[in-house]
């Protein structure tokens, strides 16, 4: 079935805005464990969710907008870039697990997750300037595992919940 244009990009949009708006509500209730950094990511589900079910390139283009508004308006220009760096890289892998078709969406999320911390472990190192910071990787890397396994279960139950509408 052939899904009209405008259809697409009014569902995008909505992606969008609920991957912005889960964004949103995680900047005001921020996880507060001990650890610095930690975030839960639920607009990721959006993302593993539209990766799924409407395609690759669209699963990007949410993903995208949404770190660039998120970072535009709760955060500042280094927010932005260590976003951007954990995105790109967390997106390549994610693209690359579900093209394997050996992961679920808690695989592809727990993936996505910890290798988001590592590309922002990445850019932290090159902006300060030392390699000290890759320490706290393991911190970050059992923190991305414990929220992508969350996240990951959430976006499974979603997208067989979806699919199941569309039989």
């Amino acid at each position: 079935m052939q899904v009209s244009k405008a259809k697409k990009v009014a569902t995008l949009a909505l992606c969008v805005a609920l991957a912005f708006t889960l964004s949103f509500l995680e900047s005001l209730l921020p996880l507060n464990i001990g650890v610095p950094g930690i975030k839960l990511g639920l607009a990721n589900s959006v993302v593993v969710v539209v990766m799924y079910l409407v395609g690759k390139k669209e699963a990007f283009f949410v993903s995208m907008v949404r770190i660039l508004l998120a970072g535009l308006l709760f955060s500042g220009a280094f927010s932005l870039l260590y976003s951007f760096a954990g995105g790109l890289l967390s997106f390549a892998v994610m693209l690359i697990a579900i093209k394997s078709e050996k992961l679920s969406p808690l695989g592809v999320s727990i993936l996505g997750a910890t290798v988001h911390n590592a590309g922002q472990i990445i850019v932290a190192m090159v902006v300060m300037e030392t390699y000290r910071i890759v320490y706290y990787l393991p911190v970050l890397m059992i923190s991305g595992l414990v929220t992508g396994a969350l996240v990951g279960l959430l976006s499974g139950i979603i997208v067989t919940r979806l699919k199941g509408m569309q039989k």
